[in-house]
């Protein structure tokens, strides 16, 4: 990607675009606070495997980006999780209303804050909950991800949910989870029959065997 135009690297400060501010629940304890351009509506949301979450604001990039820092400073809330953090949740989450209410209280706390922007303009909490498009409601528990990918290497499996680059799938010996973002640069086929033919790393440990 270019990260010479890039708002993430703050590389692209003159963003003439309009930008929204939000609060992203991934699990129990774990919401992060960032930034996308209006025009994108929640696709950045999708595209990190968000389980839930609300817009908090709206307005010019400079405004956006010093509310996210205020809110990284005074809640202490990240404005990244990693993805092996994420996956160890995705099949143990608790019930809506209590996710909602740890987002909610967390979106609360945020709009009761001094020193937002007045080039910000607020946004009421109204969650919005990705369970069912990523597929996790009754998601069995991964043993482990796929380790790297190599010149003839089969992957085979039931996909059973996709959430951000992730996609789970139910193997011979049981569920692991493909990073998509090792695709870029192989040519992809039918896997054909036979079971998967690359190295999967436990969660917990590492290990090369095949499954």
């Amino acid at each position: 990607m270019d990260r010479a135009h890039s708002v993430a690297a703050d590389t692209y400060a003159d963003d003439p675009r309009p930008y929204s501010v939000y609060l992203a629940w991934f699990g129990p304890g774990m919401v992060k606070v960032g930034i996308t351009a209006v025009e994108r509506g929640s696709a950045r949301l999708m595209e990190q495997g968000a389980v839930l979450f609300s817009w908090l604001g709206r307005g010019p990039l400079m405004a956006a980006r010093r509310t996210e820092e205020l809110l990284r400073a005074a809640l202490d809330v990240p404005d990244r999780i990693p993805y092996a953090d994420k996956r160890a949740v995705r099949a143990a989450l608790p019930e809506p209303a209590v996710r909602v209410a740890e987002l909610g209280e967390l979106h609360a706390r945020a709009r009761r804050l001094a020193g937002w922007p007045e080039s910000l303009e607020r946004a009421p909490f109204e969650p919005v909950d990705h369970t069912r498009v990523f597929g996790l409601a009754g998601l069995p528990p991964a043993y482990g991800s796929v380790g790297e990918l190599a010149p003839g290497a089969r992957v085979s499996g039931e996909l059973l949910a996709a959430a951000g680059p992730d996609l789970h799938l139910a193997t011979v010996r049981g569920v692991v989870v493909l990073d998509t973002r090792l695709l870029p640069g192989w040519e992809l086929t039918a896997a054909g029959d036979g079971g998967s033919t690359v190295p999967v790393r436990e969660f917990g440990g590492v290990q090369g065997g095949l499954f």
